[in-house]
């Protein structure tokens, strides 16, 4: 007990510099990007599993069972390799997350992106109304420029007629994705991942699976119209917001492009 008594005599004693104060808070930044990039994510599964693997490994030591450590400290040894190769799509989002600032984000949010959230409501109703499938994919802070070149380029500010028309059926787009780019539709007829999710209903189509797909990969927001049931959905962070009609389509987008809310705050 005075040894105890000691050391917390020692520690009220440290003095602590202005040096020491950044370091740790520094540190507590750092651990609270980590902690909300992976938050809703397989990643938070992934960081159990380790901790588990690492308490088991020092339990292991500390009781003198040999195999049992020495097997746990080979799986350690070769765990982050499996966590690469199993996990390579969390890991880009994770470090495109803590990559994004929110200065950056804050200096990209104009008032032109509230017109275009305005059109591709305005044209998703319409769409809706007359049952025409669409897949409208709004790019954020990671670029998606690997898919726009899969399409055909566009280049034209976005409106609601463009957009109706681009999905009326019968043209030689209307199949595949229209991807945005600020207030401009920068493709369309774009391919998109599909997502290969075993628990996603078999109602949802490709356009529903190409929608995740894309989410999951990028922080992109997904709008899917579809031509079955008439539904509204919008995809984002690998999740799916279903069932909405145009007043709640609007204040997600909204909360989605102007707030900057992720699939780990829904």
């Amino acid at each position: 007990m005075s040894a105890l008594f000691a050391a917390l005599r020692e520690l009220t004693h440290l003095e602590v510099g202005t040096r020491d104060l950044v370091d740790i808070i520094l540190v507590v930044v750092v651990f609270y990007l980590l902690l909300t990039a992976v938050k809703g994510t397989r990643a938070v599964s992934m960081l159990l599993g380790m901790f588990i693997l690492g308490g088991g490994y020092l339990a292991a030591q500390a009781l003198d069972l040999i195999t049992l450590a020495t097997v746990l400290r080979e799986m350690l040894f070769y765990l982050p390799f499996v966590i690469i190769v199993l996990f390579q799509h969390e890991i880009r989002r994770i470090l495109a997350a803590i990559g994004r600032t929110p200065l950056l984000r804050w200096t990209s949010v104009l008032s032109p992106r509230q017109v275009v959230i305005n059109d591709i409501v305005l044209a998703c109703e319409t769409l809706v109304s007359h049952r025409y499938g669409a897949l409208i994919v709004i790019e954020r802070d990671e670029g998606l420029r690997t898919f726009v070149e899969t399409g055909i380029p566009i280049d034209a500010r976005l409106t609601y007629d463009l957009l109706v028309n681009l999905f009326t059926p019968g043209t030689p787009l209307h199949d595949g994705a229209a991807v945005v780019q600020g207030n401009r539709i920068a493709a369309a007829g774009c391919f998109l991942p599909l997502s290969v999710r075993a628990d996603l209903s078999t109602t949802y189509g490709s356009r529903h699976r190409a929608a995740l797909g894309i989410t999951e990969e990028t922080d992109a927001v997904a709008v899917v119209v579809s031509e079955e049931r008439g539904a509204l959905t919008v995809a984002e962070g690998g999740h799916l917001h279903e069932d909405l009609d145009r007043r709640s389509l609007r204040n997600l987008l909204l909360e989605l492009l102007l707030l900057g809310r992720t699939g780990g705050d829904a």
